[in-house]
């Protein structure tokens, strides 16, 4: 059989475009912002992680010119060996000392993060408990690292400590979990999963990476959030979305992270940060502990467009705080109808549609950032409340909207 074959039986992508709803890879023709130009529109953006609104801030993108200046485009190498700069260094300290560790780790990617501390930590004789909605990177770090994954339901900590109290006392366990999960915005069972973990002789790792920023009283994440700072093993986080830049961080003891730069081979095998993803990443860093209103003010607008949301009729998910508000269109060809809708009117939103989300429970994607201002949510929200409101129930129905429309 040949290889390709698989690629041309693929007809997801020809199809959705041939109906004109192929809903990915709009391109930005400004910066990251509250309302950006895309593709010669005005756009409403309600579809970023840009969740303290510094990505356009000048402080941000003078220190990245700064450092191009100073260091050049790249550093041409792995931290391991020539790829290790004063600015990786101090990034480092800095986030260990407001995470409250004792050293940091830095890696190129944040997908690369989890796949860099679950592959080193873990191996062929350990367990890893893993909720079953976290992350792809967090998945693809355990198949890695070559341990057993013990999958539990979402959030069900009943569950998590019956596969614990089951688990091998002479295995290495570890419960790794999303803090915020970026999807449902639901924030993690930390303070059970804790009490657990001390039961069972596990440790634990959370990936803050939607968390961090967001919650806490200083912006310091999931672990904060619940006054669990000293009781987390492994944070994880990454710099694409508070912190305005590209790469990722684990927090840990110091012989941990000692650990994981010696032994991690996505930390050892690839090039480091470049100079103005990490001196950005150090300027957010420090814009947040010099203004710690933004994470207040990013719950803020959370909670006034959740609750406008559901005052328009909508049906959104509404037990958490932050800045990721779910809305259900439940199939995959309502979902990418409404988001060309939006699209077409001004409204950027991200559709989730299977394998991303189960079938029939496909959603609309809503993301917020500290920037935004009521105005703009108010405006928003009659477009989507319109769009949605007025869209039909069935995929029947929904092929002779996209016919009438063409």
């Amino acid at each position: 059989m040949d290889l390709f074959k698989k690629c041309e039986d693929y007809t997801t992508v020809k199809e959705t475009k041939k109906l004109g709803i192929y809903p990915y890879f709009h391109a930005l023709e400004s910066k990251q912002d509250i309302v950006v130009s895309m593709e010669g529109r005005r756009e409403i953006m309600m579809g970023s992680n840009n969740y303290l609104g510094l990505t356009g801030d000048p402080r941000i993108i003078e220190a990245g010119v700064e450092a191009m200046t100073e260091f050049g485009s790249g550093v041409s190498g792995s931290r391991f060996l020539n790829g290790t700069l004063t600015t990786h260094v101090t990034l480092e300290k800095e986030l260990a000392e407001f995470l409250n560790k004792e050293d940091c780790v830095t890696f190129s990617t944040g997908f690369q993060t989890n796949l860099g501390i679950i592959s080193a930590i873990a191996g062929r004789n350990d367990l890893i408990f893993c909720d079953r909605e976290n992350h792809a990177s967090i998945y693809d770090g355990c198949r890695l690292s070559f341990a057993k994954m013990v999958r539990y339901k979402h959030d069900d900590m009943e569950d998590l400590e019956c596969l614990l109290s089951k688990a091998d006392s002479d295995k290495g366990k570890l419960i790794v979990t999303d803090g915020v999960f970026s999807m449902s915005g639901d924030i993690c069972n930390l303070p059970k999963i804790v009490e657990l973990a001390k039961k069972y002789d596990a440790r634990v790792m959370v990936d803050d990476a939607h968390g961090f920023g967001v919650i806490g009283p200083l912006g310091k994440g999931t672990p904060e959030y619940f006054g669990l700072e000293d009781e987390v093993d492994i944070i994880m986080g990454t710099f694409s979305k508070s912190l305005a830049s590209l790469g990722g961080y684990m927090v840990a003891s110091q012989e941990v992270c000692d650990y994981v730069k010696h032994k991690s081979r996505p930390f050892i095998f690839a090039a480091a940060i470049t100079p103005a993803n990490a001196a950005t990443a150090l300027k957010a860093l420090r814009i947040l502990k010099a203004e710690p209103e933004r994470p207040k003010e990013l719950l803020e607008i959370a909670a006034y467009v959740r609750k406008g949301l559901k005052s328009r009729g909508l049906n959104i998910l509404e037990h958490s705080i932050v800045p990721i508000i779910p809305i259900y269109t439940y199939t995959m060809l309502r979902t990418l109808v409404a988001c060309k809708e939006l699209f077409n009117r001004g409204v950027y939103v991200n559709p989730v549609i299977p394998p991303a989300a189960p079938e029939g429970e496909c959603l609309i994607r809503t993301s917020y950032t500290s920037t935004h201002t009521k105005e703009l949510m108010d405006e928003a929200m009659d477009i989507i409340a319109d769009v949605l409101n007025n869209l039909p129930e069935s995929d029947e129905e929904v092929m002779a909207y996209i016919n009438r429309n063409e």
